[in-house]
């Protein structure tokens, strides 16, 4: 469910042709970052448990990933503008293949962590060529279907990560446990860069901007000051260091801004452009996303985990909870379009009414049905979810970027991706620590604080509702 950076695309005599075989390989490339974000969300209890890893680094585990992909797609997205797509495509293939090995491989907790934060590098490195990749190559209804799969990979990358990873944590290959959701990708990988070397035409941009590296090094020194003491503040007891870190977000968000504010006055074009987020669709939209975002990614780690650690789910009965609501999701991704022309920015609002209903329906199926809970008793509820998360997420997209000129519109979408995965990640720093914190032994217990974090998400959601009135008529 991410938008890669889409840049001015090359003027050339003979444009490249995208060939339906060169089309299925760039939308491999797409759905690995995907699958991958979410299926790690079913392994982490088999995880804990072989590695030892505690609350904090599964956190890491997930956010981590989230955090290195959100900083570096835009300079991805840059660097294969001026170096060349198919080549950065290719290198960040290559890269996600190792990193994937290093995953499956990893002896202990920190060097899983590490290794999925370098995953989330060479999916930003990836991610962005295949978007700008289909602008290049294909005009009229043929770039129309292209895009229509790539959203449909978007929307089922969920649902094939929580299966994928749970049917293979359940196989246990050769006693391997969780380490196939990661050695997976390998044979996959190398089979990516053979396709992409034959099939992937190779395009650039004729005046391509320079990457933005000053402003790619204080984005990520911000999010890592918010985020890393936010999730290893609590079990750490709060050192020194994590309050010095959280005293600077403040002081490096401000850096940031003045850097980007200069290097525009400048007349260069940096990371995240104050001319393009300034404008009205881009400045409410993407404010309104923080809460969006946040809570549907703290929502999917609290739900894993609760169903494993609460319930004991298995890892299939894990990845079978959530494929209501992404069914749900997918189908309403595809008939929000023609709402929105109908009804305009109401779509948002329902959908927003309809997902937190769905979110006191299943707080009300676990406070009375608690601990005989199970796929069906949930789904229900989780249909409803899916349905609201559909309309709202589709016609977000499209609001806000409405704005934007069609020359920047590479800039729009990568500002909208950088804030989409930030969002996602601070969820779990946030919505997943509180859980963490209020169902450890002694605190309240999996169930009610698996009923706090709903409650706190649908909080998120009426905040989201109240910034969504602000938000610009899409029709």
């Amino acid at each position: 469910m991410t938008t890669g950076d889409l840049t001015t695309t090359p003027v050339r005599h003979e444009r490249p042709v995208l060939s339906t075989a060169g089309l299925v390989t760039i939308l491999l490339g797409a759905a690995l970052p995907i699958v991958d974000f979410f299926v790690v969300n079913v392994a982490l209890q088999t995880i804990d448990a072989d590695l030892g890893a505690g609350p904090t680094m599964l956190e890491l585990v997930v956010a981590g990933y989230g955090i290195a992909y959100a900083t570096l797609l835009v300079l991805g997205g840059r660097l294969g503008d001026r170096y060349g797509r198919r080549r950065l495509f290719g290198i960040g293939l290559t890269a996600f293949t190792l990193t994937s090995l290093i995953c499956g491989i990893a002896p202990n907790a920190g060097t899983l962590v590490a290794a999925r934060a370098a995953q989330g590098a060479a999916s930003a490195l990836m991610l962005p060529q295949v978007l700008s990749t289909i602008t290049a190559t294909t005009s009229g209804d043929r770039r129309a279907r292209a895009f229509g799969a790539y959203g449909a990979v978007g929307g089922m990358g969920t649902v094939i990560g929580q299966l994928l990873g749970g049917v293979l944590v359940a196989a246990n290959v050769a006693g391997t446990g969780w380490r196939p959701i990661f050695l997976i990708n390998v044979p996959i990988g190398i089979a990516g860069l053979l396709l992409a070397k034959r099939t992937m035409p190779d395009t650039r941009a004729t005046d391509p901007a320079r990457p933005d590296a000053v402003g790619t090094v204080l984005l990520g020194a911000t999010m890592l000051a918010l985020l890393v003491p936010l999730m290893t503040g609590r079990t750490l007891h709060w050192p020194l260091w994590t309050i010095g870190l959280l005293v600077a977000v403040p002081v490096l968000a401000v850096l940031f801004v003045r850097n980007q504010r200069a290097q525009e006055r400048a007349g260069r074009l940096p990371l995240l452009p104050p001319s393009v987020v300034g404008l009205r669709s881009m400045r409410t939209g993407l404010i309104a996303a923080v809460p969006f975002f946040a809570g549907f990614g703290g929502f999917m780690f609290v739900y894993a985990v609760a169903l494993q650690s609460g319930l004991r789910f298995g890892p299939v009965a894990a990845g079978l909870a959530i494929t209501p609501m992404a069914v749900a999701f997918f189908t309403m991704s595809l008939v929000a379009p023609r709402l929105v022309r109908r009804y305009g920015r109401r779509v948002i609002l329902t959908g927003i009414a309809i997902q937190v209903t769905g979110l006191l329906a299943m707080a009300g199926t676990a406070a009375v049905a608690w601990p005989h809970l199970g796929v069906a008793t949930l789904a229900p509820a989780m249909v409803v979810f899916g349905a609201g998360q559909g309309m709202v997420m589709t016609t977000l997209f499209r609001v806000i970027l409405a704005e934007v000129p069609a020359d920047l519109a590479g800039v729009g979408s990568g500002a909208l991706a950088t804030t989409q995965q930030t969002a996602l990640a601070l969820g779990v720093a946030t919505l997943g620590s509180l859980f963490v914190a209020l169902a450890a032994p002694g605190a309240l217990g999996v169930r009610a604080a698996f009923l706090v974090a709903l409650g706190v998400y649908a909080l998120a959601g009426a905040v989201f509702a109240v910034l969504s009135r602000h938000l610009p008529d899409p029709r």
